[in-house]
């Protein structure tokens, strides 16, 4: 009988569910890197990574670019990859903080004052945060944020501003005859009016108060009303929007694009020094 066995090796030896082109491994997306997205067989150089959209921009030989989410889907010489951000290095110490201001090492924060600076949104005080934040420890400011300015008028009189109780608020989009500027004028017509001082910035929201260059932009998108518009600026970028993790992702790309004063709209930088310095005025005792 002969010994041949018409079935070929025994397949329970073998990895029989293994793929014929091998399993995913895990790489560094470095750029430079050519590619291929195996859902649109796009193949590209990979030229930029963003870490916080944990997004991959791939530029074929045309020169057009395409965005894919990072993780798997690739080729890279036919075989498939899973394409992770690179690890990067850590900053040098800076000599100045983010406003301008000289850093000092080993200052210590300031006991927080009574007044305070009110932003609208988590992301208006991220921002200041980011690149006031050393110097309002510096000088004991808190900021908070309350969530739009419709309550304001609320939130002042459980606040009871006074002269050792400064309060500076920051207001998106307060322009002539918006709704903004009416409560503005409400409030600095009230009798807590002297102890508050309210500015605002011309832009929709506190994103476009980064410079539009910063991300490659030359001026953000024109978004139309009945559009949500941080949706609708994640959509025109061809950034992930479906829901508010998305939103919050494409945040901290824009944030992470600020280091310093310098990467901020001037008509924004004027407003917060103005407030700093409102509240920073308090007749304390």
């Amino acid at each position: 009988m002969p010994s041949h066995d018409r079935y070929g090796s025994d397949v329970l030896n073998t990895d029989w569910r293994a793929p014929k082109r091998g399993r995913a491994v895990e790489i560094a997306a470095d750029a430079g890197l050519v590619v291929e997205e195996v859902t649109t067989d796009w193949c590209g150089e990979i030229v930029k990574v963003e870490r916080d959209l944990h997004t991959v921009i791939l530029e074929d030989r045309r020169g057009k670019r395409r965005t894919f989410p990072l993780g798997p889907g690739f080729l890279l010489e036919g075989v498939p990859v899973i394409l992770v951000a690179p690890t990067k290095q850590g900053p040098a110490r800076p000599t100045r903080t983010a406003s301008g201001s000289v850093a000092v090492p080993g200052t210590k924060a300031r006991v927080a004052r009574a007044s305070r600076i009110f932003v609208e949104g988590r992301h208006d005080a991220e921002l200041v945060e980011k690149v006031w934040g050393d110097d309002l420890r510096v000088e004991g400011v808190v900021v908070e944020y309350i969530e739009g300015v419709d309550d304001l008028a609320e939130q002042l009189r459980d606040f009871r501003p006074g002269p050792e109780r400064l309060v500076g608020v920051l207001v998106d989009h307060l322009v002539a005859g918006s709704k903004e500027s009416r409560i503005a004028q409400a409030i600095a017509k009230s009798p807590v009016g002297r102890h508050v001082l309210i500015v605002g910035h011309p832009y929709v929201d506190i994103w476009q108060a980064v410079k539009p260059e910063r991300l490659g932009m030359k001026a953000w998108p024109t978004i139309p009303r009945n559009v949500e518009w941080k949706k609708g600026v994640c959509q025109r970028l061809g950034w992930p929007h479906r829901d508010q993790a998305d939103i919050a992702r494409a945040w901290k790309h824009i944030l992470g694009r600020v280091s310093s004063y310098a990467d901020l709209e001037p008509a924004l930088l004027g407003r917060v020094e103005e407030l700093i310095d409102f509240v920073t005025s308090a007749q304390e005792v």
